[in-house]
């Protein structure tokens, strides 16, 4: 077996000496992996005991626990902030989130409400209406908007299949206005002696000198369609599944009808825009490995400690190869399994820790501090004595 170097008690950094080389660039990482290398040799026990790993085994710990770092630090960013990341373009090559300010939109509450505002007339929505017309025969009230030759969704829809939703259909009765405003009859208010009276009679009936009130004219609308609601058939329509359409009063005479409508393909399409650069999920939000020099020290100090736990892992695999070894006189066990139970717990215990830290950084946890920052402020000021002005 040939006789493989270990820790020898120093190293030097080299470009290339971690595996993916993704700081070696760096001065600070440069600086720091040679000190933290031989911190993490000193913490294992040396010089009082040999430590079985190279150099490069401490920079490649080292390079994942920055690694591993980054990633539950921008993994965090990513959910705090996805509502107003997703759907925006995920960039460039050379385009990341790295180091930026986040500022919060109403991006995601919009797209949701977009959805609620297709159900309401005149509420926005993600989808455009599209205008469809039905040639009305007279004598006929029933229709099917899918089906009918006179109908223009024939054109687009297969027959009998129940493909679009009906939004709007303009069927109503006429206006109050076109049978109350009537010059040539004295506007159909009666108020004919009235002119007489004041001496207006003499005047062309097509010009009204009488001023009234605005809420007269209004009384008068109102009264045209209680009218027309009590003594005649009212103006309305029954519509079911979307196709089946029946209308009231039965049709005297041929005219257009116009209706708006949406194809359900376009209404339920899960996918409104299929641009292939858009921000989807977690995995193509544009964050990159974190750059090492804009790292604080506590993050450093979290990097060394997780970079220990690697180091542990690593040498206690390397250790169980040969579990015992023969001495002159004896054997001697190697403490293999203690490095990697303490590996593993010092790992989670560092994940979880990291985890609690960056969680109290949520807008909803400053939140509430903030407000109760406020609640005990206030409660101080209520115990501060007044002061008593004598005059």
């Amino acid at each position: 077996m040939a006789n493989i170097p270990i820790w020898p008690g120093s190293s030097t950094f080299s470009s290339g000496d971690t595996p993916f080389g993704f700081y070696d660039a760096d001065i600070d990482f440069q600086t720091d992996a040679v000190t933290t290398a031989a911190w993490c040799a000193t913490r294992l026990g040396y010089p009082l005991v040999d430590i079985e790993l190279q150099a490069v085994n401490f920079f490649t710990c080292f390079e994942e626990a920055i690694n591993e770092y980054g990633a539950q630090l921008y993994n965090f960013q990513i959910i705090n902030n996805f509502q107003t990341l997703e759907g925006n373009t995920t960039g460039s090559a050379d385009t990341n989130y790295n180091n930026q300010l986040i500022t919060p939109n109403l991006g995601g509450t919009i797209n949701v409400s977009e959805q609620y505002g297709n159900e309401v007339d005149g509420g926005g929505g993600d989808y455009k209406l599209e205008t469809g017309s039905l040639t009305v025969a007279a004598g006929i009230q029933n229709y099917d908007l899918l089906t009918n030759s006179s109908s223009s969704l024939e054109a687009i829809t297969t027959a009998g299949s129940s493909s679009v939703y009906i939004k709007k259909i303009f069927h109503y009765q006429p206006a109050a206005i076109n049978r109350y405003f009537d010059p040539y009859a004295g506007t159909g208010t009666g108020i004919q002696s009235l002119m007489q009276t004041f001496g207006f009679g003499n005047f062309s009936p097509g010009v009204n000198f009488m001023l009234m009130p605005l809420h007269f004219d209004v009384l008068k609308l109102q009264a045209i369609e209680l009218n027309d609601t009590i003594r005649k058939s009212g103006y309305h329509f029954n519509i079911e599944d979307n196709r089946y359409l029946k209308l009231f009063p039965v049709p005297k005479n041929n005219y257009t009808l116009h209706f708006e409508y949406v194809l359900k393909s376009v209404a339920n399409a899960p996918v409104k825009n299929t641009a292939n650069n858009l921000i989807t999920d977690i995995s193509n939000v544009p964050y990159t490995n974190p750059t090492y020099s804009f790292i604080n020290e506590p993050g450093r100090q979290w990097i060394r400690r997780y970079c220990l736990a690697l180091a542990k892992e690593m040498l206690g695999s390397i250790r169980g190869k040969y579990q015992a070894l023969p001495i002159p006189g004896e054997t001697t066990t190697l403490d293999y399994s203690r490095l990697l139970s303490e590996a593993s717990s010092e790992k989670t215990t560092l994940i979880t820790e990291l985890k609690e830290l960056l969680d109290e950084t949520t807008r909803l946890k400053q939140l509430e501090r903030k407000n109760q920052e406020a609640q005990q402020t206030q409660e101080t000021f209520y115990k501060v004595p007044y002061h008593i002005y004598i005059g």
